[in-house]
């Protein structure tokens, strides 16, 4: 399939040093007939080592990965690193360009699309490019994400769980290394499932750590700085960057979403007035927030109510709602189990 890929780039992944170019992703318009789009990509090398993956822009209104990328990639030096440095600070750039989700290419949202096609649409031609040639360079694959324009996120790292105990006990390390406030263990309910570049990641073999660092389409500070400090720890832990002067990871919380009982969905459109702030401990039976309709302003607002107890983790954004719009996600304390104590 690696030979397969559409994509190609000036940059020699094996070449010492460091390359900062892009890939070329071929697009065929009716103002650029032979025209490729460009994709930012920076590697940096330096002997024998573990290769990081770093990506943001994964969707292109996340905008905290992006910063934090293109600032490491700037700053990084070859000598900082043993082993191999992979950045694509904006992975899906025609959804980065437009501040969208989704491409405005293909309206694809790459993060459903693993592992994707060499001879689809532009968008399924990168996740066939990330999953069968960047990926297998890869020991470590970092995704940063937030919650876009629709959500918004407590700052969090989360991963899928572990295929057998020692990966999950890596996985869980990973977390604790990155030292986000909250770190969860998700099996993509509600979300893409196997479709991810975590997804991917993990087929292939190699540790992925995904973040949530804002959301509402704006830049979080905190998220921003999470991102860099958690970065280099994460580097740092694995041996990338190993001389990295780094912070103490902060006392991280382990959680997890429990199916689909964590969720509160709306059920019709109108105006969505959150009665939980994000953040907040929440009973199962408390009031979520009421629905509005301003079409129909004798009509009484429909009162939504949480299925189960936990933390409030995420919340819809934007006021006006539609039909199956997620408006609140919840997340529960995770039982660690006594072999994996020592991360609690």
């Amino acid at each position: 399939m690696a030979g397969e890929t559409r994509i190609w780039t000036p940059i020699d992944y094996e070449a010492e040093g460091k390359q900062a170019d892009c890939l070329r992703l071929p697009y065929s318009s009716d103002l650029s007939a032979y025209g490729w789009i460009p994709i930012p990509l920076v590697c940096i090398k330096n002997g024998v080592g573990p290769t990081a993956l770093l990506v943001a822009g994964n969707h292109g209104d996340e905008y905290e990965g992006q910063i934090a990328l293109a600032n490491l990639a700037r700053t990084i030096r070859p000598d900082q690193v043993s082993g191999r440095l992979i950045i694509l600070p904006a992975l899906n750039f025609p959804a980065v360009a437009a501040g969208r989700r989704v491409s405005p290419i293909d309206e694809g949202n790459l993060n459903r699309l693993f592992p994707g096609d060499p001879y689809g649409s532009p968008t399924q031609m990168i996740a066939h490019y990330v999953s069968e040639v960047l990926i297998p360079m890869a020991d470590l694959v970092v995704d940063l994400h937030s919650g876009g324009r629709s959500l918004d996120y407590v700052a969090s790292a989360l991963v899928r769980p572990g295929r057998t105990p020692d990966e999950h006990a890596s996985l869980l390390g990973l977390m604790e290394a990155f030292g986000a406030p909250v770190s969860f263990v998700s099996d993509g309910t509600g979300g893409g499932g196997v479709t991810t570049l975590a997804a991917a990641a993990q087929e292939r073999g190699a540790l992925a750590l995904t973040t949530e660092l804002g959301g509402g389409a704006t830049l979080s500070r905190q998220g921003l700085a999470l991102a860099e400090a958690g970065l280099k720890r994460v580097l740092k832990a694995h041996g990338v960057m190993p001389q990295a002067v780094v912070e103490a990871a902060p006392r991280t919380r382990f959680m997890t979403v429990k199916g689909h009982g964590a969720f509160v969905y709306a059920h019709e459109r109108g105006i969505f007035e959150p009665s939980a702030e994000l953040g907040e401990e929440v009973a199962s039976g408390q009031m979520a927030g009421r629905l509005h309709f301003p079409g129909l302003p004798t009509r009484e607002p429909e009162t939504l109510l949480f299925q189960s107890s936990g933390l409030v983790a995420t919340r819809r954004f934007p006021s006006l709602t539609n039909r199956g719009d997620c408006l609140f996600k919840l997340m529960v304390d995770l039982d660690l189990g006594p072999e994996h104590a020592h991360h609690a």
